[in-house]
């Protein structure tokens, strides 16, 4: 979700969902060390509960990023070891670290050693020919023995040569059975199922047999499948209104971004799903995409996207 989950969706989507646990983008432990930490460890206090994903592979650099995570009072630092892209190969982190299940066992465990704050991996089932799941159970019982007792799980394997990183998203096919058998083999661990869930309704269904569920691209193109998540997974009394007051709570923020300098376009297009299914949608969407860069400070550009919309249905929440 690199480029996607920045702080301004993060923020926007917390107006949805006051519960579930956020990510950031994986931030590689080459930025945080050299590069500009505060900007890559900027976020807004209501985004808590937040977890940072981390991209590396050498154990020093990653405890202290983990060390920086838990000063900047992040809540959770994950290690990303399924991103399959082409800059994570050439950096051999991501995805790559599940042929070396020991490197990252010694990654963690210096990890939990510097931080008090939970040590979490996010992995694939599997990585080239690397794909039985005789590996994939020894890799999270290496690592598990470290230190590490939540694994988010895709639950497709990862081809690093021959597929690019959308198609490593689409075509090896989806194994959910295998993160099942590791909850049954791993009772004493959180494991996480990610990977092609598209609706509340999925998510319930493996909730029956794993810990928890991962959404990625479906909830940023469709942020509103999160509406239902703070009543339905977490027992809260309420939701988050409706579309327009998580709208309407969203510009304050959007009028303080463009007064630090912020581009408006790089707010909005994390809002472009908002309206998805919805009479207007469509009209929503082309204003902002052909306004925003037009006018990049001009806060009326979302109030007039918003009157485009048609009549709704009845509120759901």
């Amino acid at each position: 979700m690199m480029e996607y989950t920045d702080r301004y969706f993060r923020y926007f989507a917390r107006l949805i969902s006051r519960h579930t646990l956020l990510y950031t983008e994986m931030v590689t432990t080459a930025a945080l060390i050299h590069g500009d930490r505060a900007r890559f460890l900027a976020y807004d206090a209501s985004e808590h509960p937040l977890a940072l994903q981390l991209g590396g592979s050498d154990p020093h650099d990653l405890a202290a990023c983990a060390q920086m995570a838990e000063q900047a009072g992040y809540a959770e630092v994950n290690l990303n070891c399924g991103c399959p892209s082409d800059r994570v190969q050439n950096g051999s982190f991501g995805a790559c670290l599940m042929k070396t299940p020991q490197l990252v066992g010694d990654a963690v465990a210096a990890m939990v050693d510097a931080v008090s704050i939970p040590v979490t991996v996010k992995n694939r089932i599997g990585v080239d020919d690397m794909d039985s799941y005789e590996h994939l159970r020894d890799f999270v019982g290496t690592v598990s023995e470290r230190g590490c007792q939540s694994f988010a799980v895709h639950a497709r394997k990862a081809w690093l040569k021959g597929l690019s990183p959308k198609q490593n998203r689409d075509i090896p096919p989806l194994q959910y059975e295998l993160v099942q058998r590791l909850k049954r083999d791993f009772p004493h661990l959180e494991i996480i199922l990610n990977g092609g869930v598209t609706s509340l309704d999925e998510a319930e269904e493996h909730l029956r047999q794993v810990d928890g569920v991962m959404i990625g691209r479906e909830a940023y193109h469709n942020p509103w499948i999160l509406a239902d998540a703070d009543t339905r997974l977490f027992g809260a009394r309420q939701g988050p209104g409706s579309r327009e007051q998580v709208l309407q709570a969203f510009i304050p923020f959007v009028e303080e971004q463009l007064r630090a300098g912020v581009r408006l376009g790089h707010i909005t297009r994390h809002i472009l799903g908002l309206y998805n299914g919805q009479p207007g949608a469509r009209r929503f969407r082309r204003h902002l995409s052909e306004n925003t860069w037009r006018r990049p400070d001009d806060i009326a550009v979302l109030h007039e996207a918003q009157a485009l919309i048609g009549p709704l249905p009845a509120p759901e929440h």
